[in-house]
């Protein structure tokens, strides 16, 4: 499993990476995900994750987490036999992460975890938008999962 976290340098003092990776190991694993894979994190700011909602989803606001999830089928990017599979990129606002965690009465790192986690399960086709069977699945999973990370709603 390859996972490439970038921290704009704003950030790089406040940020653990570790959290970031463990999470998206511990997501990947709850999910089966088998083989070997890569996945993109950014962990930015309000302007930016405002930016790419924007472009991408036609939304004028910033929001904490969006995943850009690969679709093989359509890609013209041809890798080699031998590389991981990609499975996408994750951009997180660290802006949002911050302030979420004091609404919320929990650590940073379990929002950063929470956050991270949600991406992924986004990356691997999950949408809490679709209704809410499919919303409280997708949470269900969020909680398994921050739970084997020892990072439960009570942290």
């Amino acid at each position: 499993m390859l996972v490439e976290v970038q921290v704009v340098p704003q950030y790089a003092a406040l940020v653990d990476a570790t959290i970031v990776e463990r999470a998206v190991e511990c997501a990947l694993r709850a999910e089966q995900v088998a083989g070997s894979v890569e996945i993109g994190i950014l962990i930015t700011d309000d302007a930016e994750l405002r930016r790419l909602n924007q472009t991408y989803r036609g939304v004028d606001a910033p929001t904490d987490v969006l995943s850009f999830a690969e679709e093989d089928d359509s890609s013209s990017f041809v890798r080699p036999p031998d590389a991981p599979r990609y499975l996408g990129d994750i951009a997180i606002s660290w802006d949002r992460a911050v302030a979420q965690a004091a609404e919320y009465g929990h650590s940073r790192e379990r929002e950063l975890a929470f956050l991270v986690v949600h991406g992924v399960l986004h990356v691997l086709g999950y949408d809490h938008e679709r209704g809410p069977v499919d919303e409280a699945t997708m949470r269900a999973r969020e909680e398994a999962i921050l739970g084997a990370l020892g990072l439960s709603r009570e942290e």
